[in-house]
């Protein structure tokens, strides 16, 4: 009795310094990078609680704008979404490596993503989902659209979709011969390169059904037929081939544009323990599969694809044989003051007749 009485003691002891030690993680993240299984199996092993609010790179700048890097303890901006916000707004505080299990991510991925988050010596992100913008078509009624540019094409008049957002107008600039990224550091430069796109766009509205803005919305439009070719991500377009052979994603022929989605650290952020947490956490082979399963998507654990289901894998090489692989176009950090001229001939684009 004595004995029992002495390990219920331990246990309790250890469950309240388990609670007292237990933080909230407050998640700011995009669909699908935290289902609940996997919330449940964290909350079980750790005793942190998740709470997510999902959203998109804009809206996750706009809300730790806002509150100057509060509100959020772990946001996942891309990549090349750190390193000017930070340079203009202050809204992320350094990783601590030396709470990162580096042995769970893809060597190459860790350290390229590392080098484009580094701000003044310090890391600011680390990869976690990647994947490319694209072409989703129905290849029985788009066959004559092999890259970007082709969405302007008489064939696909009133039958094409696309984002009001900063890729469409690198996607069209690659298309129309021209570097976006080469001309990053020359604002003059780039803004040349946006203003010929800007006209080309404004000329292709009449080709466009509708601007889309959520992952559903382009998807029930393949779906019903009202759009048979949109520029947009590669897990749509493999999830609508599930149930239309003809729809899927294609690398256009000026190259597909590679991105990656981080792990970084909100500056008012106030459980960091929980964040480092959960990053290693889901960067564990077993539990990076379930996520990919959720959000279709790769991520960037070591050994993760080992898991992933043979069908994924299948449509993965269909849309990616080696050569579109080596022509993914990888977007760099953004610097300071670029996504001001890009918004703003979006919304002339947007607004012209």
């Amino acid at each position: 009795m004595t004995t029992k009485l002495l390990m219920s003691g331990v246990a309790i002891l250890a469950m309240t310094a388990l609670s007292a030690q237990a933080d909230t993680l407050r998640l700011l993240t995009w669909g699908g990078y935290a289902p609940e299984e996997v919330i449940a199996k964290f909350q079980e092993e750790t005793g942190h609680t998740v709470e997510v609010t999902l959203s998109n790179n804009e809206e996750m700048i706009a809300k730790l704008r806002a509150t100057n890097g509060g509100g959020f303890d772990l946001a996942q901006p891309s990549q090349d979404r750190i390193t000017g916000a930070q340079a203009e707004f202050g809204i992320y505080k350094p990783m601590d490596l030396s709470k990162i299990d580096a042995s769970l991510f893809i060597p190459s991925m860790l350290e390229a993503t590392k080098s484009n988050t580094t701000f003044e010596g310090a890391v600011y992100g680390l990869p976690h989902v990647w994947g490319t913008d694209g072409l989703v078509l129905n290849t029985a009624q788009a066959g004559n659209v092999k890259d970007y540019i082709d969405l302007c094409d008489p064939s696909v008049a009133g039958k094409v979709s696309y984002r009001m957002k900063r890729p469409t107008l690198i996607g069209f600039a690659f298309s129309m011969g021209l570097d976006p990224f080469a001309a990053y550091d020359d604002p003059d430069a780039y803004k040349g390169v946006i203003d010929q796109v800007e006209a080309k766009l404004t000329e292709c509205k009449a080709n466009v059904k509708t601007y889309w803005e959520g992952g559903d919305e382009i998807k029930n439009l393949l779906r019903s037929g009202e759009v048979v070719a949109a520029m947009a991500w590669d897990t749509g377009g493999w999830q609508l081939n599930d149930d239309n052979k003809d729809i899927t994603f294609v690398a256009p022929a000026a190259g597909a544009l590679g991105w990656i989605d981080t792990f970084a650290l909100p500056a008012r952020g106030r459980a960091d323990d929980a964040a480092y947490a959960w990053i290693n956490f889901v960067m564990r082979p077993e539990i990076a599969a379930m996520i990919t399963a959720s959000a279709g998507n790769f991520t960037a654990s070591q050994g993760g694809e080992a898991e992933v289901d043979d069908a994924l894998k299948a449509k993965f090489q269909a849309s990616f044989p080696q050569e579109a692989i080596d022509n993914i176009k990888w977007y760099p950090p953004v610097p300071a003051g670029l996504e001001t001229l890009e918004g703003a001939a979006l919304d002339r684009i947007n607004a012209a007749n």
